[in-house]
């Protein structure tokens, strides 16, 4: 079923329930929302956008967002959001990777795309071309789609360096809303959901159950995280329920210390994305009590592996609660969970090795990537790549991630991605890049360089490549790097050089 029936069937019961929000202005009730996906998806089609066919969203959080996914889906097309801070040759390669034509654009990152020389059309939300398709006939109703026709391509980056498109379908999107209703919170039309991390990822992917259940979407004026417009914005709507990686309910913790917020008018706070400390969280739910629900996804397994409830985050009378908290939770209703062996084996509670899960939520493979997907999915089981423990009551703990993966801000940074930036430096023998952790952020990007380049010269280079998340903080130029007998570098030693110099 095309999920875009959920939109339909609410604006049917509540058309003038409010549903889009820019700050406290109402841009839209489930009446207009509705009309306005119906005629983009009209306009896609005299396009010549057929159903499969990919549309883009490189935009920034805002109402039109929503408006141009519920479009696409209406039209039977494959939505493809785009994290709005990436460069915009990063972006240039995920829309020639997913063969998309057309994409829908933000001011500042129509520009990106063009100096990208990206492929296919960009249509501005802010200008004529987006005007006249909110303006065009709309369709009947969502087009007809099976439940395992691609709904939502999604790029994750890889440790080869080149993003990977996640192939994300109508049905595993269904289990994800539903189980978010089981597993995660309740949701009702009086409840409204702010998105202050990017739309294209955690927090567009809980947007589906609140449009089933006919909440209000609120965008931040800013567009993107601000702890004093999320304090004020919660107080105007009441019952707010976000998406929020682990350091961004850090800096809220640290700021409302600061100005005496309680989190007045938050719900529901559900982290993830990144490791979360456990004094950041004990002292976060002292600061705004129990509103807070920890998910552990993947991209290949959206938003939908493991939970711990706000019951359990809030809980300090089980004589095990901090391992408990520690953890990422137990699994969610649709799906398997279990701890494997090199070769994917189940091990005993306790025992050490590789996260792996199976389910309606788990994706179907990558995009056009017949070589990673033999990889990372075995047997029917994904390979999460994630190391750690599952305990005799279920809860998963997890230890380290075997990919390097460096998560910053809640973004991830792969450290290959950055090395091959860097490698292009015609002084740079050799450079290898790990995360270092950072009080606010989480980790931050270290690069350890082989070579006579200057650092303004790598901090440019990083500037015209790659997004700016993603940019080293640090250089430190070395004679040589550690390596194993087998000549690969070890990133562990570098890691303990930057703790050593501490």
């Amino acid at each position: 079923m095309n999920l875009g029936h959920w939109l339909r069937r609410t604006a049917q019961l509540s058309p003038e329930q409010p549903a889009l929000f820019l700050g406290e202005e109402l841009v839209a009730d489930y009446r207009a929302f509705d009309q306005g996906a119906a005629r983009v998806a009209g306009w896609l089609q005299s396009q010549g956008i057929a159903p499969g066919d990919r549309v883009g969203i490189f935009m920034k959080n805002c109402p039109d967002y929503l408006i141009a996914f519920y479009g696409i889906w209406y039209a039977g097309a494959v939505a493809v959001p785009i994290n709005a801070k990436l460069h915009g040759r990063e972006a240039a390669f995920i829309l020639e990777n997913s063969e998309t034509t057309l994409c829908f654009t933000s001011p500042g990152l129509t520009e990106a795309l063009e100096e990208a020389g990206a492929p296919g059309r960009r249509v501005d939300s802010t200008g004529a071309e987006f005007a006249a398709a909110l303006a065009h006939v709309p369709v009947a109703g969502p087009a007809p789609c099976a439940p395992d026709d691609l709904a939502w391509l999604f790029y994750t980056s890889g440790t080869t360096g080149r993003p990977k498109g996640v192939q994300i379908t109508h049905r595993m999107l269904m289990a994800v809303s539903l189980c978010y209703l089981n597993d995660v919170d309740h949701a009702t039309a009086q409840d409204a959901i702010l998105y202050a991390a990017p739309m294209s990822h955690g927090a567009g992917l809980y947007n589906m159950v609140h449009v089933l259940v006919g909440a209000r979407h609120v965008c931040p004026v800013s567009g993107g995280f601000d702890p004093a417009e999320i304090f004020a914005l919660a107080r105007h709507h009441r019952n707010i329920q976000m998406f929020a990686a682990p350091t961004m309910v850090h800096r809220m913790t640290a700021a409302a210390k600061v100005t005496g917020e309680t989190g007045e008018g938050l719900r529901t706070i559900v982290y993830g994305g990144g490791p979360m400390y456990l004094a950041d969280i004990t002292e976060a739910v002292a600061q705004f009590g129990p509103v807070f629900v920890q998910i552990y996804g993947q991209g290949e397994c959206p938003m939908g592996i493991t939970a711990l409830s706000r019951d359990l985050v809030a809980d300090r009378s089980h004589p095990r609660w901090r391992e408990r908290l520690l953890s990422v939770g137990r699994a969610q209703s649709p799906v398997e969970v279990r701890i494997g062996d090199a070769d994917g084996n189940p091990v005993g509670p306790g025992e050490h090795g590789e996260i792996m899960v199976k389910g309606d939520i788990v994706m179907p493979g990558y995009w056009q990537n017949p070589e990673a997907n033999a990889k990372t999915l075995v047997d029917g089981w994904l390979m999460t790549g994630d190391m750690g423990f599952m305990d005799e009551d279920g809860f998963v703990t997890m230890q380290d991630r075997s990919k390097d993966m460096i998560i910053t801000g809640g973004s991830n940074v792969y450290p290959r991605e950055v090395e091959e930036v860097l490698l292009t430096h015609p002084a740079v023998r050799e450079v290898s890049v790990v995360g270092r952790p950072h009080p606010d952020w989480g980790e931050e990007v270290v690069a350890f360089v082989v070579g006579e380049a200057t650092e303004g010269e790598l901090d440019a280079l990083c500037n015209e490549n790659i997004a700016r998340f993603k940019r080293p903080k640090a250089y430190i130029f070395a004679p040589e790097l550690p390596k194993n007998n087998y000549g690969k570098v070890l990133k562990t030693e570098l890691r303990k050089r930057l703790e050593e110099d501490k």
